[in-house]
Parts: C-alpha cells; sequence; structure tokens
C-alpha cells in the first residue's frame, strides 16, 4: 500500500549456536589440555622428554601416548571450534568442521573394517598384547595397564598363562634366573574375597607345578585369555558400547551442523555489507 515501507529484516549471526559452539568447545579445549599436560608431565617424569630416544627403546605400548594424542586432538579442535565460532573465524570454523568429519569417517571406517576383517583384528590383537607381554617390566605405565585389564577381564595373557613364557622374567627355561620363573604377574591370579591385603608373590611358581593339569589351574589363576573374554565382554555389553559410539557420532554430526550453520550465517552478513 503507499506510504508504507517495506521492512526487509537483515541477516544476522545466531547467538544461540555461536555460543553454545563457544561454550561446548571451551569445555573440551580445556580437557583437552588437561589430557595433554598430563601425558607431558608423566614422560618427564619417566624422562622421555630429555632423553627422546627413550620413545623407541620400550617394546611394547606406551600408555601415555594416548593421553598426548587423545590430549593433542581434543586442544586442536577445542581451540578452532572455541576461537572460530567467539571470533567468528570462517577458516577456523571451516577447519573445525572437515577436522571431526575426517575423525568421524575414520571411525566409521575402522568400525566397518574391524566387522569385516574381524579374524584379522584378532590376530592383530593377539600380537600386540603378546608384544605388550614381552615389555611387562620395561615401564610402569604399561604394566599397570596390563595389570588393570588381566583383573578387570579375569584373563592371563593374550591366549592364555603360557603366553607369560614370552616375557625374560616369566618364562620357564632352566636358564632362566628370575624368581618369577614359571609364574604369572599377580594380576592373573584367583582373588581370594577374604583377603584383606594383596599377595603380589601369588603367581610365582604356579605353571611349573601346575602344568600338568589345566584345570587344576582355575583354583589359583585365570586361564582364559584376554582377547577371549575381551571379545565375551563386548558381546555381553553390546548396547552399552553400540549407544556410546551413537552417541559420540552423533555428537560429532551436530558439531560439524552447528559449524556450518554458523558460516552460513557469517558469510550471509558479510555479503549484505
Amino acid at each position: 500500500m503507499p506510504g508504507k515501507h517495506q521492512h526487509f529484516q537483515e541477516p544476522e549471526v545466531g547467538c544461540c549456536g555461536k555460543y553454545f559452539l563457544f561454550g561446548f568447545n571451551i569445555v573440551f579445549w580445556v580437557l583437552g589440555a588437561l589430557f595433554l599436560a598430563i601425558g607431558l608431565w608423566a614422560w618427564s617424569e619417566k624422562g622421555v622428554l630429555s632423553n627422546i630416544s627413550a620413545l623407541t627403546d620400550l617394546g611394547g605400548l606406551d600408555p601415555v601416548w594416548l593421553f598426548v594424542v587423545v590430549g593433542g586432538v581434543m586442544s586442536v579442535l577445542g581451540f578452532a571450534g572455541c576461537i572460530g565460532a567467539l571470533r567468528e573465524n570462517t577458516f577456523l570454523l571451516k577447519f573445525f568442521s572437515v577436522f571431526l568429519g575426517l575423525i568421524f569417517f575414520l571411525e566409521l571406517a575402522t568400525g566397518i573394517l574391524a566387522f569385516v576383517f574381524k579374524d584379522w583384528i584378532r590376530d592383530q590383537l593377539n600380537l600386540f598384547i603378546n608384544n605388550n607381554v614381552k615389555a611387562y617390566r620395561d615401564d610402569i605405565d604399561l604394566q599397570n595397564l596390563i595389570d588393570f585389564a588381566q583383573e578387570y577381564w579375569s584373563c592371563c595373557g593374550a591366549r592364555g598363562p603360557n603366553d607369560w613364557n614370552l616375557n625374560i622374567y616369566f618364562n620357564c627355561t632352566d636358564l632362566n634366573p628370575s624368581r618369577e620363573r614359571c609364574g604369572v604377574p599377580f594380576s592373573c591370579c584367583v582373588r581370594d574375597p577374604a583377603e584383606d591385603v594383596l599377595n603380589t608373590q601369588c603367581g610365582y611358581d604356579v605353571r611349573l607345578k601346575l602344568v600338568r593339569e589345566e584345570l587344576e589351574q582355575q583354583g589359583f589363576i585365570h586361564t582364559k585369555g584376554c582377547v577371549g573374554q575381551f571379545e565375551k565382554w563386548l558381546q555381553d555389553n553390546l548396547i552399552v558400547v553400540a549407544g556410546v559410539f551413537v552417541g559420540i557420532a552423533l555428537l560429532q554430526i551436530f558439531g560439524i551442523c552447528l559449524a556450518q550453520n554458523l558460516v552460513s550465517d557469517i558469510k550471509a552478513v558479510k555479503a549484505n555489507w
């Protein structure tokens, strides 16, 4: 109608999405920095930072790597998402989206490959655990990780207790001078609920004494391998494990969509200038 002016709403950056992305990523950033700091502190305590070659000396996995890698990835993602949202920086937001998308597709590909090549994965897991069995005494963090896994899953070795023959301290050769010869770590022992104090020597000579009858060992040590027990645990907790992975995937997709939506808003505002 004449005399009336049409007003067009100018595009603007959505505050809710912007500050939600900022808040989520600042928590992510702080957690990543904390993980990274713990990893670097652990390495400094072990003298790795002053002797980088120590990283390659360990035959098995150094669990500190998990803290450093996870903390580093979380810190980078958190920084890009946090600063990108706060400063409305499209480069950082695109980097956040692409990096998060890459992680998502790597997780998806890993899950599919693990399902298709499960026999090969099982063999690799056996090999991986046995390599760490060999290096059991080489690193205190690795030792604690193996002990935790064997206690939690009530298992011993990759396929069974005799895998500990791979370790120079526990093997059954006559030339082995170790007091732990033909034994297993305490984490392989069947715990007596009445025991108040942990008996760290419960695995001494157990394979030497009871090598003839495996059934007799079951009263003293766990006879099932950790690979089989881990597979059984996955089957028993399949819904929970699947729920966790689906939840993580949805969070990643939500983060990507939120960042891309924010990029679109920023571009629309700039185009209106």
